[in-house]
């Protein structure tokens, strides 16, 4: 078993302000994010300035913020934020959906390039290689909280997680480090690789939600569901799982479509 790091969520304290760890990994991951594209602008489109990219990130940052805690709410939890509405505005505690989260970066993302001349899909494959570095800091957050525990487990990198988060102090799967490696840093090096070269549009975006969906769907198995929700069929469905079967069949589906529909422009590499 190895041991948990006694992490303080509280990553600065200065009198009654404190920052999170939690958020902090938020500003991480939309930081590196737009480093990133910041590199791939040109090969996207040379005419495009900093200034148009960095509108274009803060979209889609709202979008990942606003629809992530939205979308918790709503798949989740709706019946607390109900008897208790000023709770969603308590996102330094967790409680955000990667479903949401993507359903907001996609309505940002079909407005922006409404306003600027872009297929909703030249931007989407041009985003999709950068959302797993968001991804896998989010699940370093996770883990720094304390929250999103796997299964009991004796495997031998088993930990046990704070006795306020887990009073049952149990040896458990890290699940938050699983999701972390596959989210963040497999799919990461998927899309990266894939979209080096060009390709149709729709194939980058379909590549992303082809292998999210897939990782997703695998380490559910090994972690604890949301206790209010519980398995929903089965004895081991879980709602993270039914989330991702669209995104699997979808995903499946643009990729087919990029390569198969008539004459298929292709996306410039990025």
């Amino acid at each position: 078993m190895l041991p948990y790091p006694q992490i303080d969520p509280v990553a600065v304290a200065i009198g009654p302000l404190q920052i999170h760890w939690y958020g902090l990994m938020y500003l991480i991951g939309i930081g590196s994010a737009w480093l990133l594209a910041s590199s791939r602008l040109n090969r996207f489109d040379p005419t495009w300035t900093k200034e148009k990219l960095s509108d274009l990130v803060f979209w889609c940052a709202m979008g990942v913020i606003v629809g992530g805690r939205l979308g918790y709410v709503l798949f989740y939890d709706l019946k607390v934020y109900i008897d208790n509405p000023t709770l969603i505005f308590e996102v330094w505690k967790g409680g955000m959906a990667f479903h949401g989260g993507l359903i907001g970066v996609m309505l940002a993302t079909w407005w922006f390039g409404r306003k600027n001349g872009k297929s909703f899909f030249e931007l989407m494959d041009f985003i999709a290689p950068l959302v797993p570095i968001g991804l896998g800091a989010g699940r370093i957050g996770n883990f720094i909280n304390g929250e999103l525990w796997g299964k009991p487990t004796d495997v031998p990198w088993a930990m046990i997680f704070p006795p306020l988060s887990d009073p049952a102090q149990l040896p458990r799967h890290p699940s938050q480090l699983y999701q972390f490696a596959l989210e963040g840093v497999a799919l990461f090096i998927i899309l990266w690789l894939f979209s080096r070269k060009p390709r149709p549009t729709m194939a980058v975006s379909g590549m992303f939600a082809l292998f999210y969906g897939i990782f997703r769907f695998i380490v559910e198995f090994v972690r604890v569901p949301d206790a209010q929700l519980g398995y929903l069929a089965f004895g081991w469905v879980t709602m993270g799982q039914i989330l991702c079967i669209p995104m699997i069949l979808g995903g499946l589906g643009l990729i087919w479509w990029a390569y198969n529909r008539p004459a298929a422009p292709k996306s410039a590499a990025v």
